[in-house]
């Protein structure tokens, strides 16, 4: 069966290393793969051109694709729209509600090549590898009411932080079985000493770990789990939390491994389709170039094939390529070191896929 891949270039940098994905999903045509490749316009770029950061027919396409690849969305160009929905990024939160995109997995994967690179010591980051498994459409960014008034003479801005308990099990189930598959170790993360929605949230968990009696659950407060990241980052396997935890633990993470430019994400709905993407912005400083790390987006079309079209020996073909290409000491900006070679976005590409031939 061809399975569809719809191609999201985006904003900043994003049609940039967008090539780079593109070019890797023809040789993974070249090399067997039954993909259907699209692409369309979201962000800023499609406000440019329809007035509209997420066109229908952009959506739509969205829809009946099996997976999506976006590059990035946003920047400065976008930033003084006074109409907020028609910012870039609100195309990417449209895709996530129309998509019903609710649950981000974004792993913090160090390469033995780029410890140096961590600002922690080599000792405690070698062999880093978490997986931050974060509800991603409800939580205190979605709950109603929220707003600005005036109260007692004086203007008061307020949130409601709320999940109902289906919410809470449709996480924790992914949770569980992204730990089932790997080290059973979950850690859930909450703030159940000071707030009520997480003494839910903590319930939820503690009953659907009867259900997978293989993993190993265990508790920690947000604050705590956040100096635990810096202090003995190797103790986590899979952690879950909610949506603005999830926002933060995961960008603390990311950077354990010395670049954001490095590490794929994921955002999955309930029937596997799923929307990948790199950690990273859109860059606009360094966009056009040369400058920018394609690995995150080249490591996305692989965590794609894993996650949503069940094509695990590409997938790794694609992870040892990168692999290889950091053992020849080839880096972007980025991740530069002395004694290393230093090359621009489309080099990078080129050894990933002369690598990518070789695995052959």
């Amino acid at each position: 069966m061809t399975h569809k891949v719809l191609l999201l270039p985006g904003d900043g940098i994003g049609p940039e290393i967008a090539v780079q994905a593109k070019r890797l999903l023809h040789a993974c045509q070249d090399a067997g793969l039954d993909i259907d490749i699209d692409e369309a316009l979201v962000g800023g770029a499609a406000y440019d051109a329809h007035l509209d950061p997420l066109p229908p027919e952009t959506l739509q396409k969205a829809k009946a694709a099996d997976a999506i690849l976006l590059g990035a969305v946003g920047g400065p160009k976008w930033d003084t729209l006074e109409d907020l929905s028609k910012r870039p990024e609100k195309g990417l939160l449209g895709l996530r509600k129309n998509l019903g995109l609710f649950g981000n997995l974004r792993p913090a994967m160090l390469y033995p090549q780029l410890a140096s690179a961590s600002s922690l010591k080599p000792e405690l980051v070698s062999g880093l590898d978490i997986m931050i498994v974060r509800e991603l459409t409800g939580g205190i960014y979605f709950g109603q009411p929220r707003g600005i008034e005036v109260r007692d003479g004086q203007r008061v801005g307020f949130n409601t932080y709320i999940y109902a308990e289906s919410e809470i099990e449709r996480i924790g189930r992914v949770a569980f079985e992204m730990a089932r598959k790997r080290g059973k170790k979950l850690c859930s993360v909450d703030k159940a000493n000071v707030l009520e929605v997480t003494i839910l949230w903590r319930e939820v968990m503690n009953r659907l770990a009867q259900e997978y009696m293989d993993v190993e659950l265990t508790h920690m407060y947000v604050d705590n789990a956040a100096m635990q990241l810096v202090r003995e980052p190797k103790q986590f396997d899979v952690v879950v939390t909610g949506n603005m935890f999830g926002d933060i633990l995961s960008d603390a993470a990311a950077m354990l491994t010395g670049s954001i430019g490095m590490l794929p994400s994921a955002s999955l709905n309930e029937s596997g389709q799923g929307m990948y993407e790199p950690c990273h912005g859109s860059a606009p400083d360094i966009a056009g170039k040369n400058l920018a790390n394609p690995l995150a987006m080249m490591l996305s079309v692989a965590m794609m094939l894993r996650y949503s079209l069940a094509e695990n020996a590409m997938a790794e073909r694609i992870e040892a390529a990168v692999g290889k290409v950091l053992d020849d000491g080839l880096r972007t900006a980025d991740i530069a070191s002395e004694g290393m070679q230093t090359i621009g976005t489309d080099a990078m590409g080129d050894a990933v896929l002369a690598a990518f031939a070789q695995q052959a």
